[in-house]
């Protein structure tokens, strides 16, 4: 996922230094949108990290 967003950045990049503004704009979104989506699944992993770790924690007795 960070491929992609890596690519339409450099994608908007390219089409802003040539002038296709439109194309520009689009890529721009795509890769906050891909950013956003794989943050938010970064943050995700790491409760579910966390609820597991809690779980099998084993207290003494």
């Amino acid at each position: 996922m960070i491929r992609w967003i890596l690519s339409f950045l450099v994608i908007a990049i390219i089409a802003a230094l040539l002038g296709f503004t439109g194309i520009a704009g689009t890529a721009t979104n795509i890769a906050v949108f891909l950013f956003y989506v794989f943050a938010a699944l970064v943050v995700f992993a790491i409760a579910l990290s966390f609820i597991q770790a809690a779980r099998t924690v084993k207290k003494p007795k």
